[in-house]
């Protein structure tokens, strides 16, 4: 492999919806760029990009893959990235470390609503752009359809560089605007031949051109005064002014194609040569120092002191952990110590190396723009700072989303529980939006994510790297009972056996408390009627009692004992029989109290574009919530609101449902309520039923 010079590095991710092709597009660049001697197919699982087992089962990218090409006198690093909404995280840490994005377009379905989020997450890194709209040779293909959604749906003007020869079954090239040369293609190895521009398209050709002309024109003042005057450009001048235009986000180039086909493919690599942003273009990067707010630089520099942020971990079982990272300042060799001063530790690093798929070439010494990986680091994980101990710097990073969606896990084979916590554990380094609990009061193992498809696929795999083999159930709600009334009862406890006997007679208040209010336990025993011995014991049965709930099962809670009178016996009385006074006067107590029982509230805020807020404020009240408030976000709207926990439970896919995909949601624990009385009758009826199973 050559050396390169960060100015002759290009770092893109090919991104947008699922479906589109973005894969079929990275193995089409590496075939026609011969890195690959044979084209790599999703449906054949031949595929170079997507090498995980989960991946060639679905026929879908669900993590992103690194690859690099060589191609006049450049290396361009290729990120393929997923384009599930589930996950959204991966997405964006491949684009908070890249230069540019190639948007990947359907042919027919246009802009579609996960390429409106990447877009958007795109925009967030002012991230230079090209649309690549693919599957030109599909049936009903319409490039002119899919250049409106662009304006319509990105609110983007799109200059096409390229115009389609034919569409659907006889789409058989493309008209080079720049070169103003047609092209046609007999088969999948991105080399046209030159052929006149089909008279049909001649003027269609010339009016795009003098568009796109015009377009370039305006990204340079120089040249817009040159194009007045001359009422044309030189070639030189469109390639510089494009260039200018595109770093600078002024204008998005459009070109189309078929990747399963290579055609356009070429133009592409030509395109991210000459008009995409090299590591140098896009300038210093800014972090912090560390332990103050003061910003520091990092130049694209070889020179500059050695910097790297880490944008993802592989879980490997064989080879342990792989971390992948991309230079933005300074050197690295391999066998070299390298500081995090996000942990503020020092990792030794081995070999270093490109990534190539699921394989890697070794590599002696990395430059700004690199992007690499290496083995078996011990503490560093996604989003920490790599950089010169003496030159601290700590560089943003890509905040974890909450999780949205949430299963109890329990093995299928007994004894896998503590397997479970180890497999997830090392998942989690892997993807940290994989969030791993246990619930006390359920005693369930909860496994969050965000959504059905993202938790399944980590099931897959905790099951292919691991070994471990889970049932997913949807989690039970902790539900919690408390009391609105008072009452004064006694407890007592008699038991004679031959011998010594037990003995323990209490009397408490009970009461409520506030919400919130927990437990409080006051000894109000005058004289010696109970000794002193034996009245937390009288604490510990009401206690012990109370977890275990008086109508459901569910732990009672808000609520005060006042422990009043009792007798005891000098010979017979003990402590376990004050204990089990205690929890028997709390039982009965309770009853007497009119008891409730209580379920979790939670704040959630939903956001979705405006044509489907009155579904989902409907759907929201229909599953007990309260909207308590509007936001706007860009073109969308974000309800707040507070929902039960027990009606959201699968909310993900109702939502996606709901709104084709383009609503999401976060939500947080708020408070408790009291439930309604005829859910808490289902409730507690369920919980008889499965006491008696």
């Amino acid at each position: 492999m050559a050396k390169y010079e960060p100015k002759q590095l290009r770092n893109l991710a090919v991104i947008g919806h699922g479906g589109t092709g973005k894969t079929s597009l990275c193995e089409s660049l590496l075939f026609i760029t011969g890195k690959n001697e044979r084209l790599g197919r999703v449906d054949d699982n031949t595929s170079t990009m997507d090498f995980e087992p989960e991946e060639q089962k679905k026929h879908v990218s669900i993590s992103s893959a690194v690859n690099f090409v060589e191609w006049d006198k450049h290396k361009i690093n290729i990120v393929d990235t997923p384009g599930d909404s589930n996950f959204t995280f991966d997405i964006q840490c491949s684009l908070s470390i890249v230069d540019n994005a190639v948007v990947v377009i359907d042919s027919v379905g246009g802009v579609e609503f996960q390429t409106q989020k990447v877009w958007e997450i795109a925009n967030g890194y002012s991230l230079p752009r090209l649309i690549f709209v693919n599957r030109m040779d599909r049936e009903r293909a319409d490039f002119n359809k899919v250049l409106e959604s662009i304006k319509t749906k990105l609110k983007k003007k799109a200059t096409p560089v390229c115009l389609p020869i034919g569409a659907e079954d006889k789409f058989q090239g493309i008209v080079d605007l720049i070169a103003m040369k047609a092209y046609t293609f007999a088969d999948n190895k991105g080399a046209g031949k030159a052929v006149d521009i089909p008279a049909d398209l001649a003027d269609e050709a010339a009016e795009l051109r003098s568009s796109m002309v015009e377009d370039i024109a305006e990204a340079d003042d120089e040249l817009m005064n040159k194009y007045l005057e001359a009422g044309e450009l030189s070639a030189e001048e469109i390639m510089s002014g494009l260039r200018k235009g595109v770093i600078a986000g002024t204008l998005l180039p459009v070109i189309c194609g078929s990747a399963v086909k290579g055609i356009g493919v070429t133009l592409l690599a030509d395109l991210a040569v000459s008009s995409f942003a090299s590591p140098v273009d896009r300038g210093p990067v800014k972090g912090k120092k560390p332990q103050t707010d003061s910003v520091e630089e990092r130049q694209p520099s070889e020179d500059a002191p050695f910097s790297a942020i880490v944008f993802k971990t592989i879980a490997d079982p064989y080879a342990g952990r792989l971390t992948l990272f991309r230079i933005y300042s300074g050197k690295l060799n391999s066998d070299s110590a390298v500081y995090n001063s996000t942990r503020k530790i020092t990792e030794k690093f081995g070999h270093i190396f490109f990534l190539e798929g699921k394989n890697q070439k070794q590599a002696e010494t990395l430059i700004p723009g690199d992007i690499a990986g290496v083995a078996k680091l011990k503490e560093t994980v996604t989003g920490d700072t790599l950089c010169a101990e003496k030159y601290p710097i700590i560089f943003e990073k890509v905040a974890v989303p909450p999780p949205i969606m949430s299963f109890a896990v329990e093995p299928k084979s007994r004894g896998d529980e503590d397997k479970i916590a180890s497999s997830i554990h090392r998942l989690t380094e892997e993807d940290p939006t994989i969030v791993f609990s246990r619930n006390v009061q359920t005693k369930e193992m909860i496994l969050s994510g965000m959504g059905q498809v993202h938790i399944e696929v980590n099931i897959e795999k905790m099951k292919r790297k691991f070994g471990v083999e889970v049932n997913l159930n949807t989690p039970k709600v902790p539900y919690l009972e408390t009391i609105k009334g008072k009452t004064n009862v006694q407890g007592r406890y008699k038991k004679q056996s031959g011998g010594r006997g037990q003995f323990g007679d209490c009397t408490i208040d009970i009461e409520p408390l506030p919400r919130g209010g927990g437990y409080e336990f006051l000894d109000k025993i005058v004289g010696g009627v109970i000794p002193g011995q034996y009245r937390p014991a009288v604490d510990k049965g009401i206690q012990e009692a109370a977890a275990k709930g008086v109508i459901a099962g569910y732990p009672v809670v808000d609520f005060r004992i006042s422990l009043v009178f009792g007798s005891y016996h000098t010979v017979d009385s003990s402590e376990m029989a004050f204990k089990i006074a205690g929890s028997m006067a709390f039982q009965k107590g309770v009853m007497e109290c009119q008891p409730i029982l209580l379920e979790p509230i939670v704040n959630i805020a939903i956001e979705v574009p405006d044509e489907y807020m009155g579904d989902v404020i409907g759907d929201l009240n229909s599953r007990r919530g309260r909207v308590l408030g509007m936001d706007t976000n860009g073109t969308n709207q974000v309800i707040k609101g507070q929902v039960p926990l027990a009606e959201i439970l699968k909310y993900a896919p109702d939502l996606r449902s709901m709104t084709s995909g383009r609503g999401n949601f976060t939500y947080t624990d708020s408070h408790y309520e009291e439930v309604p009385s005829y859910i808490a009758d289902k409730i507690i009826a369920e919980s008889k039923k499965e006491a008696e199973d």
